[in-house]
């Protein structure tokens, strides 16, 4: 290995081990009030090609922690993968600030889609303690459609219903997205970077259903609110 490769090395391992320690202080920092909450994986793709999306998703995410205030407040665990191999999850924090920080400090990098550990992660996660639901936002699915199929009917089997939000609109990402809302018993949206709004509008949409169920999601249907109303059409 030349010196070009042991700094680029170098620089791999140090920003890995940031992240970990980033991720162990955000897990302290703030500690989840389990009384009467819902519980929300938020996942995303993080490889190179979705650093707008990122910062769009970080500057709305607050939103989510808004809208379920009513039924109690809500509980968020950031997942997200990049690179090669990297796919991880942060505690789950209760606060818009905090999930925040966190989105702030993790970069995208290149690399291809691991839509199914994500998936994993979260039927691992709610076996050991129910997760209300999954928002899953990303451009693209590099993976066997059948796999990700099969663990998507895992989730339905434990209650997990996945919003799938996809920018854009590559019908082999859309099919591959519709199919595993269908089999969690979800919902599927698309929406393009331009036009923020509508992303917070399904964010917010798919928090409330988290933390007060369908119920909730009917209120702010009634309400006029254009993703509670997608999304309500098809779960």
């Amino acid at each position: 290995m030349d010196d070009k490769d042991k700094n680029a090395a170098l620089t791999r391992t140090g920003q890995s081990a940031a992240v970990d320690a980033f991720l162990k202080e955000v897990g302290g920092l703030a500690p989840v009030n389990a009384s009467g909450r819902g519980r929300l994986v938020f996942a995303l793709d993080a490889t190179m090609s979705r650093q707008p999306t990122w910062d769009l998703a970080q500057s709305i995410q607050g939103e989510m922690f808004a809208a379920t205030a009513a039924q109690g407040g809500l509980d968020v665990q950031l997942v997200y993968f990049r690179g090669l191999s990297e796919c991880r999850a942060s505690s789950f924090v209760s606060g818009g600030q905090g999930l925040g920080a966190l989105m702030s400090k993790i970069g995208c990098q290149a690399g291809k889609t691991q839509i199914g550990k994500a998936l994993r992660h979260v039927r691992d996660e709610t076996r050991a303690r129910p997760v209300g639901a999954l928002i899953f936002i990303g451009d693209a699915m590099e993976e066997s459609i059948d796999d990700l199929a099969a663990v998507a009917g895992e989730l339905g089997l434990l209650g997990v219903k996945a919003f799938m939000f996809q920018e854009g609109s590559n019908p082999a990402v859309e099919a591959a997205f519709r199919e595993i809302a269908r089999l969690t018993g979800g919902a599927y949206a698309a929406f393009d970077v331009s036009a923020p709004r509508r992303l917070a509008e399904l964010l917010k949409a798919a928090a409330a259903y988290a933390a007060g169920g369908r119920l909730a999601l009917e209120k702010r249907a009634e309400q006029g609110e254009a993703g509670a109303r997608l999304l309500l059409s098809q779960i």
